[in-house]
């Protein structure tokens, strides 16, 4: 199977890494990780890449990294439905207090928008 992997460098996005990592190692997946433009993390894109790279390493995996600059949603859509996927791999999702799902922004616009599969870590 080929994973496209979303990474914006939020806690649910190091979450989703590891749970794809764990999968992809034991299912011989082809895996691209997405590393997206995030306004709500400190860490820079290649600080992003090097943590990538290092949790990956773990795996004995070397995913194709890629950088999509724009907005997130759309840009995780537009390479996402480019035809090279099988499925779209983004972390976010927690729940409130009264049990409900609360979806990011990002998540909730991939989920709604994509054509290809979408996995929600969470």
């Amino acid at each position: 199977m080929r994973l496209l992997l979303g990474i914006g460098g939020s806690d649910d996005s190091w979450h989703a890494l590891t749970q794809t990592a764990e999968r992809a190692a034991e299912a011989g997946d082809s895996l691209t990780v997405a590393i997206l433009d995030n306004p709500d993390t400190e860490m820079s894109p290649d600080e992003i890449e090097s943590k990538v790279e290092r949790t990956l390493s773990e795996y004995d995996l070397e995913p194709d990294i890629r950088h999509l600059e724009g907005d997130p949603g759309a840009m995780l859509v537009e390479e996402g439905d480019g035809g090279e996927y099988d499925q779209i791999v983004i972390g976010g999702g927690e729940r409130s207090p009264m049990g409900k799902i609360r979806v990011g922004q990002v998540a909730e616009f991939v989920v709604l928008n994509a054509e290809t599969s979408v996995t929600l870590v969470r």
